[in-house]
């Protein structure tokens, strides 16, 4: 039977899915759908997705690269592991203006989003570490966190950085927690 945090079941004989954690669900047409995915930016995980796309809203906005890789208008399905992880891969400061990301820098942040994602479905797991940076190339040891996959940099507030041994920081940015290394993300 369904438990108290079940939003939405959907079952037929042999196997059920349910929903979980949204407070709100809604059960809608195929018309309704399609307007919803014309407002969405390109999805690395789509073969046909077009980064340029994406890199033309971004190339035309004053809001950091952080929040930009968070909206869905402007890239679909990146989410904030990945926001903060492919920032900090590229040296990125998360506060840079999104109008101040390169074609080059566009381009290798598609890139790894597209490899990093995929990587993700594939192990059904989010890890983001190059292997010169995993637990037994370093002799450090391994990630302990619900959420598993070893990372650079998201949720390890006040650790020391895997690269450079600086503290990781984190803020509230657009109602999410972002994190990064100051040292290695210089503006």
């Amino acid at each position: 039977p369904p438990t108290d945090t079940v939003r939405l079941r959907l079952a037929n004989d042999t196997t059920y899915v349910d929903l979980r954690g949204p407070t709100t669900c809604a059960l809608i047409t195929p018309p309704e759908k399609q307007a919803i995915h014309d407002r969405l930016g390109p999805d690395p995980l789509r073969d046909d997705a077009d980064p340029d796309t994406a890199y033309r809203r971004i190339t035309r906005s004053r809001t950091t690269i952080a929040a930009l890789l968070m909206d869905q208008k402007v890239i679909a399905g990146v989410g904030n592991v990945y926001r903060a992880e492919v920032l900090f891969r590229h040296r990125i400061d998360p506060y840079r203006a999104g109008k101040d990301i390169t074609p080059a820098e566009w381009h290798a942040i598609w890139t790894d989003l597209v490899d990093l994602m995929h990587e993700g479905v594939r192990n059904n797991r989010i890890d983001t570490v190059r292997p010169e940076h995993t637990p037994e190339a370093m002799g450090r040891p391994p990630r302990v966190d619900d959420h598993g996959g070893e990372v650079y940099v998201y949720r390890r507030a006040n650790l020391p950085c895997h690269i450079c041994g600086g503290e990781i920081r984190t803020a509230d940015l657009a109602a999410r927690n972002l994190f990064w290394c100051p040292s290695c993300q210089r503006p």
